[in-house]
C-alpha cells in the first residue's frame, strides 16, 4: 500500500486550438487495451483565452459547464466529459491585477444526463506487482451504480484567490441544472496563476475526474516589467492522470474509468470496503494523452499545474537517448507568484526530479536555444527504474508525459534570465507576532476512522496531569527542545464543531504532522503561505489501535530536512511526507468568511480529510461566543519555535 500511495476551441466541440499549426499523424481509430497507444503523434492543445475586459470596473461574464466529446487520443473514440464552456480543460481566464470579476459558473448539465465516470473498486494484487488501477478496463467488475446515478451538481472553487467565502466556492453550495454559482474575483494579488475546479461535497474526485478544471492567471506590472516570454511563448500544462474502460472484445472504448484498489475488503467500524486514491496509466496534458508540441529554438514560459485527483509526479527533461537535460529549465514561481529568484531545475542532487502533487502550480522557462532539430521528452519517472523507462510496480506503468520538437525560430531570441524576479517579496519570520496551529494527518487504521485519515485539530492541554494517557485522541510530543506537551482532539470530521477562528489580517503558523507513511498535499483556502521548515520525528509511539500515544512521539535531531530551493515561495499547497512535521505561515487577509482546507489527494477530501475555518474582523471577535479562537489555541509544535 505504501508502495502505491508514495508513489480546445470556441464552438464547444472539445478541440482545443493546437501548438502548432502541424497536424497529427495518422493511427488507427481504436487500440486494444494489450497495446500501448502511440505516444506522441498528436499536438497539444492550448486552452483559448478568456479575457473578461479591460478597466478597473465590474466585469460580469458566464461560464456554463456542459457535455462535451472530446478526442483524448487518435486512437480512441470520442470520450465523453463535462467542460466548462464545453472544453476539457475550460478556457484559460486572464485578468490584470485589481480588475474586479464576476462569473456566473452556471449548470447547463441537463436532468438525467449521463454521468460520464464509470467508478469501479477492484482488490490489491500481488506484492511488487503493477497496481491494478493502472490497468485499462473493469477486468469484470461491475460499475458503481450509485456512481453512475450521480446528478450533475457542481460547485467551482477558484484554487488559490483570496475572495469572500460566499464567493470560494463551499463544497455543501453546489447547484444543479439550470441554477448559477455567482462568485466575485477582486484579483487583487500580485501576478499569479490560480486554477479552477470542482468542488462539490463528497463527489469532487468524481467530478474533476469527468474535466471539471482550467487555469486562472493575474498579470501585474511587476511582471511585465520582466519582459518574460509570452503570446506563443507561454503555454499552460495542465496534468490530469486518466484510465479508460473497454468493451467486450477487450478494445480502449474511450470512457472515463475511475478504478481504484481495495485494501481491506471490509472494514469492521463501517461495513464498507477500503480504498486508497485513484492513479491512473494515462496522462493528459491539456486534454490530450501523451501529445507533441512543436516549439522553435528559444525561450518559453510554461504554466504547469497538476490536476491529477492523486497522482503525484516524478518529471524530468530527457534527450532521445533517455539522457537528463541540464542546463535549460528554470522555476520562477510557485502556487502564489513568482520566486524571488530562478531556481535551476538541473535534475540533480539538488532537485533530482520536478515533483509536483495535486494541485501545486510551476511556473517555468525552458531555453530551447541551441537545440535546433533535437527531441526533447518530458516523462515521469518511477522510483525503480531510469527515467523515460516503464515502471509498472511503482505505478509509472506509462512514462510518457510530453515531447518537444525544436524547430528553428529564424531569428535570435534575446531575452535573458533576469536574476532577480520579484522584489516585492518578502520571507516571513517566526518573530512576526502569530497564532500557532497543530494540524495531526492519521493513519488509515486508527480507531475510530473507518478506514480511511483524518485530520485531527488539537489544542494544548494544559494541566496534562488530569488526562489518563494513553488515551483516543490524545497525543504527547516531544519537540526539539526536549520539553513534552500534551495534546487533545478537538474535532476529527468536516462536520464537527468549528475549531479555528481567524482574525483577519493576522498572521499564523500551521504545524502539519504527519503520522502515516503517505505524503498529503494539504491545501489551505484563502492565504498565501511561506514554509518556514521541516523536521523529522519518530512517529512509532502512536498506536492506531488506541488512537493515541503510547509514548511521546520525538524530534529527530540526527535527520535534517532542508527546504529545497523551489519551496520557497509563496504556496498554498504543501506536501507533508509521513514522519514530518511541515511548519507554515500565512496572513489571512483580503476577505472575511467560512473557508476550507483539506487534503488535495481528492479521494481523502472526498472521505473527510477537510475542516472548516472562519476568518472574520479582529474587532467582531470581541463579541464571540466560542471558545479558544484566538488563534493561540494549538500552542508551540513540540516546543519547536525555528
Amino acid at each position: 500500500m505504501t508502495d502505491i500511495i508514495d508513489r480546445i476551441t470556441e464552438d464547444g466541440t472539445g478541440e482545443a486550438a493546437p501548438a502548432s499549426a502541424s497536424a497529427s499523424a495518422s493511427a488507427p481509430a481504436s487500440a486494444s487495451a494489450s497495446e500501448e497507444l502511440t505516444p506522441y503523434v498528436a499536438p497539444l492543445p492550448v486552452p483559448p483565452v478568456l479575457r473578461p475586459g479591460t478597466g478597473d470596473v465590474l466585469r460580469e461574464t458566464e461560464i456554463a459547464v456542459r457535455p462535451t466529446w472530446v478526442r483524448l487520443h487518435p486512437q480512441l473514440p470520442p470520450t465523453l466529459m463535462w467542460g466548462y464552456d464545453g472544453q476539457v480543460p475550460g478556457p484559460t481566464i486572464e485578468v490584470r491585477r485589481g480588475q474586479r470579476v464576476r462569473i456566473a459558473w452556471t449548470n447547463r448539465i441537463p436532468k438525467g444526463s449521463e454521468y460520464p465516470v464509470t467508478s469501479v473498486e477492484v482488490p490489491l494484487g500481488a506484492p511488487g506487482t503493477a497496481p491494478p488501477s493502472t490497468e485499462p478496463g473493469r477486468a469484470g467488475v461491475e460499475p458503481d451504480k450509485d456512481v453512475a446515478a450521480l446528478p450533475a451538481w457542481t460547485v467551482t472553487h477558484l484554487h488559490g484567490a483570496q475572495t469572500g467565502g460566499g464567493n470560494d466556492g463551499w463544497a455543501d453550495n453546489a447547484v444543479g441544472f439550470g441554477d448559477a454559482q455567482l462568485s466575485e474575483y477582486p484579483n487583487d494579488h500580485q501576478a499569479v496563476q490560480w486554477w479552477y475546479h470542482d468542488h462539490a461535497m463528497n463527489i469532487t474526485r468524481w467530478n474533476v475526474h469527468t474535466g471539471l478544471y482550467g487555469t486562472y492567471l493575474v498579470r501585474d506590472d511587476e511582471e511585465d516589467a520582466l519582459g518574460l516570454p509570452c503570446g506563443e511563448r507561454e503555454i499552460p500544462l495542465l496534468l490530469a492522470d486518466r484510465n479508460l474502460d473497454t468493451d467486450e472484445d477487450g478494445r480502449l472504448n474511450g470512457r472515463l474509468l475511475h478504478k481504484t484498489v481495495i485494501v481491506q475488503q471490509r472494514n469492521p467500524e463501517t461495513g464498507k470496503p477500503v480504498t486508497i486514491p485513484f492513479t491512473g496509466p494515462y496522462t493528459t496534458v491539456n486534454g490530450r494523452i501523451w501529445p507533441y508540441a512543436e516549439v522553435a529554438d528559444a525561450w518559453y514560459r510554461f504554466r504547469l499545474v497538476n490536476a491529477s485527483n492523486a497522482r503525484i509526479y516524478d518529471l524530468v527533461l530527457v534527450d532521445e537517448d533517455g539522457s537528463p537535460v541540464a542546463g535549460v529549465v528554470h522555476q520562477i514561481g510557485s502556487d502564489g507568484g513568482l520566486l524571488p529568484r530562478p531556481v535551476p531545475v538541473d535534475f540533480d542532487a539538488t532537485l533530482p526530479t520536478l515533483t509536483v502533487a495535486p494541485a501545486e502550480r510551476f511556473d517555468l522557462l525552458v531555453d530551447f536555444r541551441g537545440l535546433a532539430g533535437r527531441t526533447l521528452r518530458l516523462v515521469n519517472k518511477g522510483r525503480n527504474q531510469p527515467p523515460g523507462v516503464p515502471d509498472p510496480a511503482g505505478d509509472v506503468r506509462c512514462p510518457a508525459v510530453l515531447e518537444f520538437r525544436v524547430g528553428r525560430g529564424g531569428e535570435s531570441d534575446t531575452f535573458e534570465l533576469p536574476e532577480v524576479l520579484s522584489g516585492s517579496f518578502r520571507r516571513l519570520t517566526h518573530d512576526l507576532p502569530h497564532g500557532h496551529r497543530l494540524i495531526v494527518l492519521t493513519p488509515p487504521a486508527t480507531k475510530g476512522a473507518g478506514g480511511h485519515p483524518e485530520i485531527w485539530e488539537m489544542t494544548e492541554v494544559t494541566d496534562p496531569g488530569g488526562i489518563q494517557v494513553p488515551a483516543e485522541g490524545v497525543i504527547q510530543l516531544t519537540g526539539a527542545d526536549g520539553t513534552t506537551k500534551t495534546y487533545r482532539r478537538t474535532s476529527r470530521t468536516f462536520n464537527d464543531a468549528l475549531g479555528f477562528t481567524i482574525a483577519e489580517g493576522s498572521y499564523e503558523q500551521w504545524s502539519f504532522l504527519n503520522l502515516a507513511a503517505i505524503v498529503h498535499p494539504m491545501h489551505i483556502h484563502l492565504a498565501d503561505f511561506q514554509l518556514l521548515g521541516r523536521d523529522a520525528y519518530d512517529v512509532s509511539g502512536f498506536d492506531p489501535a488506541v488512537g493515541g500515544t503510547t509514548r511521546p512521539i520525538a524530534h529527530d535531531a540526527a535527520t535534517q530536512l532542508p527546504l529545497a530551493p523551489n519551496e520557497r515561495g509563496l504556496k498554498d499547497v504543501f506536501r507533508v511526507p509521513g514522519g514530518q512535521i511541515l511548519r507554515v505561515m500565512g496572513k489571512f487577509d483580503g476577505a472575511y468568511g467560512r473557508f476550507m482546507y483539506h487534503c488535495h489527494l481528492l479521494e481523502h477530501e472526498d472521505m473527510g480529510m477537510m475542516r472548516p475555518f472562519v476568518v472574520m474582523p479582529e474587532e467582531a471577535m470581541k463579541f464571540d461566543h466560542g471558545a479558544a479562537h484566538g488563534g493561540h489555541d494549538g500552542g508551540h509544535e513540540g516546543g519547536h519555535t525555528g
